[in-house]
This record gives C-alpha cells, structure tokens and sequence, in this order.
C-alpha cells in the first residue's frame, strides 16, 4: 500500500540542483530529516470491477539520515499505521481495517526500510523492505525531488513517488467473485507517495 514517499525522501541533498532552486548549506555530518505529516500523503488505487477505488494513510511517519554530499548512501525508515487508511466510505474502511485486508489489530503499523538507493540527478530508485501483515518483500520506488527551502522550522524539501505492489504477496487475498467472470478486486495496487521532510535547526 505503500507506498515512492520514501525513494523521494532520499532525494534531499540534491542541493546541487539549478541555481532557481534555494541553497541549503552543506552539512559535514549526516543529517536526520522528519517527515511531516500534516503536509505529507500516502495515497493508494486498486481496480474495483471495472473502474478504480482510491483510498490514503493519514498517519505516516519516519526519517530520512543523509550526509549531503552522498545522499545516496543514506537510509529511510518509515512507519504507516495500518488503522489510520480512509476511503471517504466508513463502512469499507471498517472491512479494511479488519482481518479480510490489513488485520490492524494484529498488524498496527506498515513499515519500509531502505537497503539501497540508485541517484541519477533529481531522480533515485529506492530499494527497500516492505512490511504488510508481518511479511516483508523487497519493493523499488521510483521518484524525484519537488523542492527545496528555508522554512521557520528548519529546512524542507519535497519528493513524490509511486511503486506497485501485488497485495496477494502480503496475505491480503479476500476477493468476491463476479456473476459475468473474474473478481471484484484487482491484485495489483498502485502506491502514490508526496513527502515534506524537516530538518530541524
């Protein structure tokens, strides 16, 4: 479900971006950057029938440790909570909260950990771990960075990224078979990801 939040994320030190973009001074040291997550989102989408059904986490948090100069030797871990998914439809969301999707009693939190990122420019392929109902998959997100400023609270800067997972490989497997043929519900979920991360002063 998860979500390119975190493939972004590491995308901060690019400060070697074009001049239009504000600077941020160099740090010798790794530096440890919060997600915020009144300004950040993970969003999902999964086929339902013949169209799509979208749905996001409202509670995700995490960090991102890099040193500037070689982000791309970094991390990122990142924590969602299953409970905190919204469809904007209170009886699905209750369904999805329950054993037949993510179990959020026995499985409070989502997580990804990065193992490894590729940087080409803005851009980066984040290869981590992805933990679903207490199995965990190696997944690769996609993004770029957005932007990068001065803010009252620190430094900020923004990534977006997206990956698709296939929920059977996570257990999630309830499904409903359709009169004509096939199923309600796709497998294959796409995970959409806009992160501001923090640095704080």
């Amino acid at each position: 479900m998860i979500a390119r939040v975190f493939a972004a994320a590491l995308l901060v030190p690019t400060l070697l971006a074009p001049a239009s973009r504000p600077q941020v001074a160099a740090h010798a040291a790794p530096s440890v950057w919060t997600i915020d997550n009144t300004h950040s989102g993970v969003g999902f989408q999964i086929r339902h029938f013949v169209s799509k059904v979208r749905g996001k986490f409202k509670d995700v948090k995490g960090t991102i440790t890099a040193d500037e100069a070689a982000w791309q030797n970094g991390s990122i871990d990142v924590e969602i909570a299953t409970s905190s998914i919204s469809t904007d439809n209170d009886r699905r969301d209750t369904h999805l909260r329950s054993n037949d999707f993510f179990a959020a009693d026995s499985f409070p939190t989502i997580r990804f950990k990065s193992t490894r990122i590729e940087r080409s420019g803005d851009n980066a392929k984040i290869h981590g771990d992805l933990t679903i109902r207490g199995v965990t998959k190696p997944v690769v997100l996609e993004g770029a960075m957005t932007g990068i400023m001065k803010s009252a609270q620190g430094d900020r800067v923004g990534f977006e990224a997206s990956t698709t997972i296939n929920r059977l490989d996570y257990g999630v497997k309830w499904n409903r078979a359709v009169e004509a043929g096939g199923a309600m519900l796709g497998d294959e979920v796409k995970i959409e990801i806009n992160v501001e991360a923090v640095r704080a002063k």
